[in-house]
Formats: structure tokens, C-alpha cells, sequence
């Protein structure tokens, strides 16, 4: 194999990208609302167990978390950062957990009288490599999560569908 193909492959397994949307039913207001009250989480993160504030002001540029899943018999730890949050437009976090960093861009965009699209880009970079071959082999596995939860949240605001109950 030429060794500059192979760095060129190299280098794509390192990063995974892909963007999801959804549009919600619901003011971007009540949106927002609902997404930055971490009360709501449970309502919509499947297998979320906890959340645990590290650092700073909730909510504000800087503020850390570390956040507990049970997803089947994957158990997972991750620390969320707030980077940057100008609601109602958009807000940036990253999250970062045993050889994953996710940068997350999130955006709300107006839709009609009383709708939201919600649109979330997701950059993931890979430092191990189990995770590196996991992005390259099932990099479906990411976006299916990703849109499970924001389909979750659309049915939580909508209708009042809550996750925890099920």
C-alpha cells in the first residue's frame, strides 16, 4: 500500500462527521427552555443514570459536567463542556469520555409561526484504537444515537413523551 494512502485512511478513521436535523413542533423559546433545564435530560437521554456539576456557573461558557449512561451492558462516563452559547441561535459543547472527543454545534433556527428546526453538527476525533476502528467500522452507530435523542427530545416537547417512563 502507498504510504500516503494510507495516511490518507489513517487520518479518516481519526475523525468522524455528520450533521442531523429535526424540525419540533414548538417555539424555538420553549425549545431552548426545555433542552437547557438538565432536569429535562431524563425525559430524553436514554440511559442517562446521573449528572454531576465539576466546574463553573450552569449553563455559562465554561461550566463542566460529567455525565453517567448505562446503555444495555456499555457503561460510559463523559465530561460535557460548555464552549460557547449564544440562545437562543445556537450553542457548542464538547464531550469527552475514554478515548473520544465529540465537538457538538448546535443551532435553532425559527420555522413558521410556532416551530424549530434543531440542527446538530457532530464532529468525533478518536484518540484509541478501539474507538478509531469503531468510527470507521460503525460510524451508523453515532448517528443513529445522535438522532435517537433528538427524535426523544421532538416527542418530549411536543407531547410530553418522556423516556424514563418507559
Amino acid at each position: 500500500m502507498n504510504p500516503l494512502n494510507f495516511n490518507i485512511l489513517e487520518q479518516n478513521r481519526r475523525t468522524l462527521n455528520y450533521t442531523t436535523e429535526v424540525a419540533i413542533n414548538r417555539s424555538r423559546e420553549h425549545v431552548v427552555r426545555l433542552l437547557e433545564d438538565s432536569d429535562n435530560f431524563k425525559h430524553w437521554q436514554r440511559g442517562l443514570q446521573s449528572l454531576r456539576p465539576l466546574t463553573g456557573e450552569p449553563g455559562e461558557e465554561g461550566f463542566q459536567r460529567e455525565l453517567e449512561y448505562q446503555m444495555g451492558k456499555r457503561h460510559l462516563v463523559m465530561v460535557e463542556t460548555m464552549i460557547t452559547k449564544t440562545l437562543p441561535e445556537t450553542f457548542c459543547v464538547t464531550y469527552d469520555a475514554k478515548g473520544v472527543h465529540n465537538i457538538q454545534k448546535n443551532y435553532f433556527k425559527e420555522a413558521g409561526e410556532d416551530g424549530c428546526r434543531w440542527i446538530c453538527e457532530n464532529e468525533f476525533q478518536f484518540s484509541s484504537f478501539p474507538m478509531r476502528l469503531m468510527g470507521w467500522l460503525m460510524p451508523g452507530m453515532f448517528k443513529k444515537q445522535t438522532r435517537t435523542y433528538m427524535i426523544d427530545f421532538k416527542n418530549f416537547a411536543e407531547q410530553g413523551t418522556s423516556v424514563s417512563e418507559k
